[in-house]
């Protein structure tokens, strides 16, 4: 799912400003007990971002950046870990692991206009099939309806079942349209719930 946004907007999506909301920043329990933590990327986590990337498999960074790049460029690395720009957000899952968690999975937004955003979200593939990417993309989709944001947009493969199954538990679809074999799909958010456990979904 990739995301990108124009030069400009007058609504921020304020991402320098830490948010306390419990509903954005919290943890869910996975189905076989691990904890996982959900919170805002903090500004110097580039390399962790990095190392995240780099553990994806071939088709998993096909999937989110559509593209078949062997490596994810250090220009889309930056744009991702851009905590200062305030026109994007990017939330993080990580083990809640005493020790210190491994960065599971990352959701991120890029403001479109005043009342649209882009959305993209990718969970490791490791931890897939576990219900982190819905967790996660609930929490990313309230943090952004805090903001003002009411409308999103996701770009991806249009048989890709991790889309369909994080859209039928946290969007309602507005329109979708394809164009060779890639989707737009917009979408605005369901409901206000944010769950805190994690359910099995195809591959998420």
């Amino acid at each position: 799912m990739a995301s990108s946004c124009p030069p400009r907007t007058r609504r921020s999506l304020c991402h320098g400003r830490e948010v306390t909301d419990p509903a954005v920043t919290s943890g869910i329990t996975l189905p076989n007990g691990r904890q996982v933590r959900i919170r805002m990327l903090r500004r110097g986590e580039l390399d962790t971002v990095r190392e995240f990337c780099a553990r994806l498999s071939a088709r998993t960074r096909y999937l989110r950046f559509l593209s078949p790049i062997p490596v994810v460029p250090e220009s889309l690395l930056h744009m991702l870990a851009d905590v200062d720009d305030p026109r994007r957000l990017t939330l993080i899952a990580e083990l809640d692991d005493a020790a210190g968690g491994n960065l599971v999975a990352l959701g991120n937004m890029a403001a479109v206009d005043d009342d649209q955003a882009e959305f993209g979200l990718v969970v490791a593939d490791a931890w897939q099939r576990q219900g982190i990417g819905v967790a996660l993309a609930a929490r990313l989709l309230h943090a952004a309806d805090l903001r003002g944001f009411r409308r999103f947009v996701v770009h991806g493969l249009w048989d890709n079942p991790a889309t369909r199954a994080v859209l039928s538990h946290t969007a309602d679809v507005v329109s979708a349209t394809m164009h060779s074999g890639e989707s737009e799909i917009t979408f605005v958010r369901r409901g206000s719930e944010v769950p805190s456990i994690a359910r099995r979904e195809p591959a998420v």
